[in-house]
Formats: structure tokens, sequence, C-alpha cells
């Protein structure tokens, strides 16, 4: 054997020599998926001879780069002026490579997200209008012809939804959401839920009490707004009804700590959506690639003046007893004995298994709280355990909050689910089943929150961010974006009813815009980084504001029925509070956060504002029924 290998070998070596130039590796050029009219593009050639002198042609203009020491030659900043189908070709030392590349018109690049808000508007149903942005942006990146439209809507479920529930950390995301639904249905079952919330309504002996209690209430529950809004409305409505306390008044205290509180505290069924949210729209942007999206999430909060202004309001309207137009006559008429409005209750409240403590059992509010209470340890204590560094802000920064999420939300239902059934409360059957009905209701959001994610990766690939930059980045001054994702937000918000579709929506747009401009402007800095934590607060609170003020919420909705309140009325009653505390919020918070001013004074402010305003304006149903 080793005398064949040796009469071998020399063949073997000529045969290496003869082919040794053709196995030099090719050039390889690096381009985007397409290229957008007039904006600016990178494009690389790689494997090429180190120092050597690198040719790109791109159609009929030619550009000169030298190789670096890794063998890539780097042109930055080139650009097409029209649309169509460019040849590329790189030569360097005797080896070429040639591809194409599509460039499409500018505007194409944003009509995804456009379509997406468009039709949302049209039909007042988010999942259509998302699934219809994703074909576009899938067509896009073929060709808009009938072949192009095919594969794109093949694609838009093949390849990218099958990329945005693959990735693990979304999957974490889903599975951490499911899970802290199913702990509330667990909690909800077993009547621990029940038990804190009789408890705090049971102290309520007046009109001024019985509403302190409720918000009391609200902020209980803080995990989740549908359960907020469902456990609150149908729990203190017969608490309410004897303190005659109109049922508007309910149903506006249910709606205003439902999301408001939700959106901002720490551990709820919506961080997960808003962290992968960021970190999706943070993708592609290098400076960021470094903080972690529940970073900017936390470091956002202080910026979400409507949530934060909406949940100190309702607890000053309810501790001063003075109400505001609509909402003022229907308290007069509660204190003259009828809750009910003049139109009556044609929304009946919301019973179901699911929603109600099982009949018959011992109600216990430790069986709620010990389970939310390992919830809220756990998710910092899976921080701290994850994170490096010397300090709390190090060790934070550094964490892997999916993991966190993963261990708390896993742990804080198991809790729930261990003390059932050892109490004897619920039976094996019954727990699962409790814990299916809750992790059920967060379906339809998972089903908005793999969309966007699918949108959010077409809209990268197109390159929209790009575009954005090209036209608004010199024109739009910077400490005007927050308010400018304010307004668009709660606007796109009130049309379509659904705050989580709005994010889904906009948070793909709002964060390489913010970024942009930032960019533009030289404002990259630490000290300018609150430019970027306001715009994406604005985008989490303008989605909120819209959403209350909407008639066609969800949570709107649901505040109606779970109160007993006729609709319409919950609507027209609660819509003057929402727009002066979003009108107070954006004025001396978002505006002036843009320019660098402390949140925590702008937050100050807009109370003192609010305050003074109700003090001016508003007026006490209890003195008009004894005067």
């Amino acid at each position: 054997m080793y005398a064949r290998l040796r009469v071998l070998n020399p063949a073997i070596v000529f045969i290496a020599a003869v082919l040794w130039p053709f196995a030099v590796s090719a050039l390889d050029i690096e381009a985007p998926d397409v290229a957008l009219t007039a904006v600016p593009m990178e494009i690389v050639v790689a494997d090429a001879p180190v120092a050597a002198q690198v040719t790109l042609r791109v159609g009929d203009s030619t550009y000169r780069q030298s190789a670096g020491d890794d063998g890539r030659a780097v042109f930055a900043e080139l650009s097409i002026g029209t649309s169509g189908t460019y040849p590329i070709t790189a030569t360097t030392e005797g080896q070429s490579a040639s591809v194409e590349l599509r460039v499409l018109p500018a505007w194409v690049s944003v009509m995804p997200a456009v379509l997406a808000i468009a039709v949302a508007l049209i039909l007042r149903n988010v999942i259509p209008a998302l699934l219809l942005g994703l074909w576009f942006g899938a067509t896009a990146l073929h060709s808009f012809t009938p072949g192009g439209a095919g594969r794109g809507l093949l694609d838009s479920f093949q390849v990218f939804v099958i990329e945005a529930v693959a990735d693990p950390d979304h999957a974490a995301i889903i599975l951490f959401t499911m899970m802290i639904g199913g702990m509330v249905g667990i909690i909800t079952r077993n009547g621990g839920m029940a038990r804190i919330v009789s408890v705090i309504v049971s102290r309520a002996k007046t009109a001024v009490s019985g509403q302190v209690a409720v918000w009391l209430m609200g902020l209980m529950i803080f995990f989740d707004d549908y359960s907020n809004t469902l456990v609150v409305g149908n729990t203190a409505r017969p608490i309410t009804d004897h303190l005659k306390i109109s049922r508007e008044k309910l149903a506006y205290i249910v709606d205003s700590t439902a999301a408001p509180v939700v959106c901002i505290a720490l551990i709820t069924t919506w961080i997960g959506y808003e962290v992968s949210l960021i970190d999706q729209a943070m993708q592609g942007i290098e400076e960021l690639a470094g903080i972690p999206a529940y970073t900017v999430f936390l470091s956002s909060i202080p910026y979400s003046f409507y949530p934060i202004l909406a949940v100190i309001f309702v607890l000053v309207v309810a501790a001063s007893g003075r109400d505001i137009g609509p909402m003022y006559r229907a308290e007069v008429r509660a204190r003259r004995g009828n809750v009910l409005s003049d139109m009556g209750d044609e929304t009946p409240a919301m019973q179901g298994d699911d929603l109600d403590a099982k009949p018959n059992i011992p109600l216990r509010a430790i069986n709620a709280f010990v389970p939310i209470f390992v919830l809220v340890i756990a998710l910092p204590a899976g921080l701290y355990v994850t994170g490096e560094g010397d300090t709390l802000t190090d060790i934070i920064g550094s964490a892997d909050p999916y993991k966190a999420m993963m261990w708390a939300s896993f742990v804080g239902a198991l809790t729930a689910a261990t003390m059932s059934m050892a109490q004897r409360i619920l039976s094996a059957h019954e727990t699962v089943d409790a814990w299916y009905g809750g992790a059920r209701a967060t379906l339809f959001g998972m089903i908005v929150l793999v969309l966007a994610w699918s949108l959010s990766s077409v809209t990268s690939s197109l390159y929209a961010q790009g575009y954005l930059v090209s036209i608004l980045g010199d024109s739009l001054p910077i400490a005007t974006v927050p308010a400018v994702v304010f307004i668009l937000s709660a606007i796109t918000a009130f049309a379509t009813g659904t705050s989580w579709g709005t994010m889904g929506i906009l948070m793909p747009l709002v964060v390489p815009l913010a970024w942009a401009v930032m960019s533009i402007n030289g404002m990259t800095g630490p000290a300018d980084m609150h430019v970027l934590h306001s715009s994406v607060a604005c985008c989490l609170a303008g989605a909120v504001w819209g959403d209350h003020c909407s008639p066609i919420s969800d949570t709107t909705i649901l505040s109606s029925i779970a109160s007993g309140c006729n609709h319409i009325e919950h609507v027209r009653t609660q819509l003057p509070y929402a727009l002066l505390v979003g009108a107070v919020a954006l004025l001396f918070g978002t505006i002036p956060g843009g320019y660098g001013f402390p949140p925590w004074i702008s937050i100050i402010v807009g109370i003192a504002v609010l305050i003074a305003l109700l003090r001016i304006f508003g007026r006490k149903a209890d003195d008009a029924v004894q005067s």
C-alpha cells in the first residue's frame, strides 16, 4: 500500500500544480438583496488579494478601492439614480466576479408598513393588514410580476413567518407570555385573585374610597391588561353600585389602570412583546449591537408620560371626587340612585369559567399573592444570575432577559399549580384546564406578534430605514422626533383599535429613524440617548393613548363589558379625560423630553397641571346632590 502511494505522489503533485491557479478562491461580491434609488448602499468585494486594487463596475459607473488585510474592499455610499436591474462586476489581478442588482423605487421600501396601516384603518383588523403588508414586501424582494407575487405569497409564510417563530429569542417570548397567561388562569380559578380584590373593595365605605379601592385593584393586577379589566370590572361592580358610583366611572377606572399599568410594569404579558419589538428594530444598527433591548425598554419607562400620568390622574379624580364633562353628569345621576345611563346597559357583564373562581372553594389571597411574589422575585434574580459586572447596572445590562423571563414565568406558574393541587382546591385536570384557559387568552396577541416580527424582517430587507433617513434625516428636527412618533402612534391606534398592532407596525420604523436622525446631528453619545429612549416610549405610549380614545379598541370594549356599562357612554365619558392627559403628556413631557429635559421633572409638572385643571374645571357630584 505504501509503495503504491509513493508511485501516485508525483502524479498528485503534477495535477495539483496544474489546477492550483483555478483552486484559488474567486472574488465574492456582497451586495444587498435589493437597492433603492438615490439611497446610499454598501457593496463589499471579498476574497481579494491583500492590498490589491479592486475595480467595481456598477452599471455605467466605475469605482476603485484597495483591499484590506482581510481581503475585503468596501465600497460605501454608492447610489443609483433610477430603478431597474444593473450588472455589477468586480475585477482584480486576473480574478473577476459578477452579480445582478435589482434597484427599486425608494418609496417601495416603506409600502409594507404603509399598506399595513391603510388596510388596518379600512378593515379595522390588524391581522389581514399585517399579512398584506408582509406579502407586498416579500413580492418586492422577488419582482412585481404574477410569478413574483406567487413566490412572495409563499415566502411570506414559509420564509419570514418560519424565521420569526424559529428564532430562539422569539420562542422564549411566546412561551413566557403564554406561561404568565396560564398562571393568571390558575390564580383566577383557585380563588386567590377574587379574595385579594374582595379584601380591598370591602374596606370602601364611601364613593371616594370606593373609587380609590378600584384604582388599587387595578394596580394589584399589573401583569395582564385583559385579566385586569375583566377581574376588576366584574368583581368591583356590585360594590360600586352599592356606593352609587356610576358604571361609566367604573369603566373609566378599569380601562385607565389596565394597559397604562401593564405597559410600564417590569413583569407583564406585554414586556416580552415590547422588548422583542425593540430588539428586532435594533437589528442592523451596529452602534446599538451591544445594548440589550431590555435595557432600552427600562430606560424608556421614565419617558412613558401618558401611561404614568393616566394612572396618577385616575387617583387624583377618585380621591378629589371631582369630575368634568359627561362624567360629572353621570356621577350626579349615580348619586341620585341610577348607576346606569339613560341608554341602559347594552353590554352585559362578562362571565365564564375561565374568568371566575371555582364555585364552593375557600377564597385565600395567599394562593394569588405567593405565585405573583415568586414571579416578581424570580425575574430580577434571573437577571442577576445571568449577568456579569461590578455594578448592578453592568449586571442588568449584560444579563440574558429572555432566559430570566422564561425562568420567572415557569416558576410562577408552577408555584400556582402546586399550591392549588396541594390544597385540593383544583385537581390536576382542573389546574391544566385553568392554565390552558389563561394561556389561550394570549393566542391572538402572539399571532399579531409573529406577523409583526415577519413584517419587521421584510422592512429591514427592503432597507426602509435608509429611505427614511434620506427623506427625513436632514429635515426633521431631532427634538421633534418623539412627538411625531407619539402622534403617529396615537392616530394609528385610534383608527385600528389595537395598541399591539400599532406597536408591531411602527416600532421597526421608529428605532432606525430615531437613530438615523441622531447620527446625522452627531448626537449618538450616552448623553444623547434620551431621543432614542423617548421615541421608543412614545411608540408604546402613543399606542395606549389612541387605544384609550378609540371606540373599537379591544380593551375599551372589554372595560365596558366587565363594568356592565353602555359602550358608547363609556367612550363618551372617558374621552375628555384621555384627551386631557394625552395633551398634557405631549406638551409638558414628550416635547420637553426631546430637548433633554429631565423626565421626572416633566412628570411632576404634568401632575401639577392636571391637578390644577381638575380643580378649576372639575365639580363634585356629591355637592350637586346635597344642594
